[in-house]
């Protein structure tokens, strides 16, 4: 068993190094994609787009991200925890699940969650960006139809930090900006904000339909794709660190019954020992 849990954190380990860089690199381009939006956003007049402004407060769709396997410590119960906290702290509210990865979906429908969606094996070859779109569109779909009463989706996703440290993280990413994003008009060139942040002008080339169209449905993308990095590097450490802790409880144990049987070996030579040496007194 110790050969096996070192041969898994040997893997994780590798394939951890890989989705860090993954993660690492991707930051910039989102928290960049973010920051950008929401002035563009700030700025788009009176212009509506399905996936910007508040609706109401009473349907929520919880996007939650956990692994496929266990063997990789609390790194699944702390999502699920979070997921029921979050259940808790909205009473009265309708809320659906859409679950990626089996550990989350088995728990839930187990206890007879409402579950509009699920999605298994995601992160098997490893995060990919198309995987990661197709389910942005089938989540907007779900909030965009016609005869949709779903008022915001969430993300609950693991934040990677280190290999020993991951941070359950609650995300709101439906409607986009509903606290910061306002219909404000366009700020002059160079003015600033009432906390001396300097406010951008921008050009439009293309009209804002054709701009926000094509930038907020690719905002959302970016969003689930680089929640589903963050929780891949997170379980592959969890997933180390917790193979190495059973590989090092694994040695305990050997080292305890190497003992127990040298003891037993040594009780059994001198009891022989004995027998032999009380056999030759009877016999003198």
């Amino acid at each position: 068993m110790q050969k096996i849990t070192k041969a898994m954190k040997m893997v994780a380990a590798s394939r951890l190094r890989r989705a860090q860089q993954r993660v690492v690199a991707a930051r910039p381009y989102a928290n960049t994609m973010a920051r950008v939006l929401g002035r563009l956003a700030e700025r788009a007049g009176e212009y509506k787009h399905p996936l910007l402004g508040a609706r109401g407060d009473s349907h929520y769709v919880v996007v939650l991200i956990t692994a496929d396997r266990g063997l990789c410590g609390a790194f699944n119960a702390n999502l699920t925890k979070a997921a029921q906290l979050f259940i808790r702290e909205h009473p009265g509210k309708k809320i659906e699940l859409v679950t990626i990865g089996k550990k989350g979906r088995d728990f839930f429908r187990r206890r007879q969650a409402s579950i509009v969606r699920e999605y298994t094996n995601v992160a098997d070859r490893g995060v990919s960006s198309e995987t990661a779109a197709a389910i942005a569109r089938d989540v907007m779909e779900l909030y965009t139809v016609e005869e949709s009463t779903i008022d915001a989706v969430f993300l609950i996703y693991s934040e990677f930090k280190t290999a020993l440290t991951q941070r359950a993280v609650v995300k709101q990413i439906l409607p986009i900006g509903t606290d910061s994003f306002g219909t404000q008009p366009a700020a002059q060139p160079e003015a600033r904000s009432d906390q001396g942040e300097v406010l951008i002008d921008y050009l439009y080339e293309q009209p804002p339909a054709e701009i926000f169209g094509s930038l907020l449905p690719a905002y959302i993308e970016n969003q689930v794709f680089y929640a589903l990095l963050e929780s891949t590097a997170g379980e592959l450490g969890a997933k180390m660190t917790a193979m190495d802790s059973a590989s090092n409880n694994a040695g305990e144990v050997i080292d305890a019954l190497t003992l127990t049987i040298n003891r037993v070996r040594q009780a059994s030579i001198t009891r022989e020992i004995i027998e032999v040496v009380s056999g030759a007194q009877a016999l003198d």
